[in-house]
């Protein structure tokens, strides 16, 4: 497992902007998909087995097998968030990419975090961002440090001219048996997934305006629990548990809270967990007691509902609430 404390330097590159062919491009919108669903949705989407697999952290989007589905073809946009400046956490890959895309198709602009690792990967969805005539910054460095995480919030301000959405989606995660547990284990995952929430929100809500919306990803895993994920799961538990507290007190600034909770969700967060074998991934979301769907949710399926907790024409009435998106699993 790489040592994340190396990846602390901080780095963020404004996109340029789109020359007059890229904006007339850009008006072209996803090809309209739009159709009668006869498969149902445990067979709408890429089932298991998947191809065996294993990756090292912290995983790559363009490697892995079969590719995420992120664009949501079938989706349409109502330039619900125009207007408005979103930080997504992870935006990279991911649940993070499929969310930072929805909403430059709903009109925002998006600065996402990646580590260095991850440029490649953060290249491409800022060209697919770009490609929709809206702005994507690119902040790399570490989010386990305090110092990242009070740049991503000054990054935002200074290159898009504040903060509206503000998603911690960025996670760590590995299997393993909680005597396996080492202390810089914990300690990356308590700092990544809680202390960075915590961070990022200090440092954010005095630019936050009302109207403004924060959102994390929970987790099924912090609803239900699950063996081999104690200290992932003591996070997304502890990240339910700010989201309700952290609602009340910021209500009267006009500020919503809430998170999503995903079940299982085909990442790269998946291949690159260091406790799962590469049989493994490729049953992953199918496995007993994991979805009732017999399969994973693509990270397209998960971004609407972040749309929806960060439009107050949609959410305006709703804060504290835990949304959990699990594919049935209770």
């Amino acid at each position: 497992m790489p040592d994340r404390t190396t990846a602390t330097k901080n780095a963020a590159k404004t996109a340029a902007k789109p020359t007059d062919n890229a904006a007339k491009k850009s008006s072209k919108k996803p090809a309209d998909r739009t159709k009668v669903d006869t498969a149902g949705p445990k067979k709408s989407q890429p089932t298991p087995p998947f191809p065996e697999q294993h990756q090292p952290k912290p995983g790559s989007e363009q490697e892995l097998k079969p590719r995420p589905r992120w664009r949501g073809e079938d989706y349409h946009d109502a330039g619900k968030l125009r207007g408005r400046r979103a930080v997504v956490t992870g935006g990279d890959s991911g649940i993070g990419r499929s969310v930072a895309y929805f909403y430059a198709r709903e009109g925002a602009d998006v600065l996402i975090t990646c580590l260095p690792e991850e440029r490649s990967d953060a290249d491409e969805i800022r060209e697919a961002i770009e490609a929709l005539d809206r702005r994507c910054v690119v902040a790399e460095g570490d989010l386990a440090t305090r110092s990242f995480c009070e740049e991503v919030v000054r990054t935002a301000v200074d290159e898009l001219g504040g903060i509206d959405i503000l998603v911690h989606n960025a996670a760590w995660q590995n299997r393993k048996q909680i005597e396996e547990l080492s202390e810089e284990e914990l300690d990356t995952t308590m700092k990544v997934n809680v202390y960075a929430y915590l961070r990022l929100c200090r440092a954010a809500v005095p630019h936050m305006k009302p109207g403004s919306s924060i959102i994390a990803t929970g987790s099924v895993v912090g609803l239900r629990g699950s063996d081999e994920l104690s200290d992932y799961g003591a996070t997304k538990g502890a990240i339910h548990a700010i989201t309700k507290s952290l609602s009340q007190e910021v209500l009267d600034k006009g500020i919503r809270v809430n998170a999503v909770a995903p079940g299982p969700v085909w990442t790269p967060l998946n291949p690159s967990d260091q406790g799962l074998t590469p049989e493994e991934v490729s049953g992953f979301g199918d496995e007993t007691g994991s979805s009732p769907m017999e399969r994973p949710a693509q990270p397209e399926e998960l971004a609407p509902a972040y749309v929806f907790l960060a439009s107050g024409a949609d959410s305006s009435y709703i804060t504290g609430v835990v949304l959990p998106v699990t594919g049935g699993r209770g």
